[in-house]
């Protein structure tokens, strides 16, 4: 079983959309925009602007109401939560479309949490580099992701195949496991796992445009 807890008593869907207001505000801050309101941030997220201040109540941000919240000011604010004192090392395991697609995205994205390694067991793949994160042999998982203090994996194997490598992941020393695959996998107390599975989402979107359709009619 795995720990699901978040600390600071800051509720999961809180971190989640502090996540989410830190790459508006970035983006916004590359068009030139310095400031926003809470309702800014709310129309954004299809949100209340209520909510938006209350996610950020529980953080002890508060700011200057009458020019709205300084994008920049925030950005390191929500950092300070999010992120830790030192740059969290990540490690891809399978590179298949979505793993390939992963590390692509994400490197470079954030100064705190970087992808350093990514293991596959296809021989044309390792050896190889993903936006310059190197591709090693699964074999090699355990030993390299040990020596370069990977604290998070990213999941991205064949279904059939992803909880054989639950007791590798235990044995590195991983405490995070993001989990893309549509298996879920039983960790011991102390390893934090998010599940990712895209057809139980597509499921949820067709649930609702199936409801959204019906109230038309």
């Amino acid at each position: 079983m795995s720990i699901n807890f978040v600390p600071n008593n800051i509720p999961e869907r809180t971190i989640e959309r502090l996540s989410e207001y830190r790459r508006t505000l970035l983006n916004e801050l590359a068009r030139g925009v310095t400031h926003l309101y809470s309702h800014n941030l709310a129309n954004i997220h299809g949100i209340t602007a209520v909510q938006v201040r209350r996610d950020l109540m529980l953080i002890g941000f508060s700011s200057d109401t009458k020019r709205g919240y300084d994008a920049r000011v925030l950005v390191e604010f929500i950092g300070n939560i999010l992120d830790g004192n030192e740059v969290m090392n990540v490690a891809v395991i399978g590179i298949g479309h979505i793993g390939h697609a992963v590390t692509q995205h994400f490197t470079g994205k954030r100064s705190k949490l970087k992808i350093t390694m990514a293991f596959d067991v296809d021989p044309q793949k390792v050896g190889q580099k993903i936006a310059g994160v190197p591709v090693y042999h699964i074999d090699e998982f355990v030993d390299r992701a040990r020596e370069n203090r990977v604290k998070i994996a990213l999941l991205t194997l064949p279904t059939r195949v992803a909880a054989a490598m639950v007791e590798s992941i235990i044995q590195a020393g991983i405490k995070g496991v993001l989990n893309f695959t549509s298996t879920p996998l039983n960790f011991p107390e102390g390893i934090y796992v998010e599940d990712y599975d895209i057809i139980t989402l597509l499921e949820k979107v067709t649930y609702f445009v199936k409801e959204c359709e019906a109230v038309q009619k």
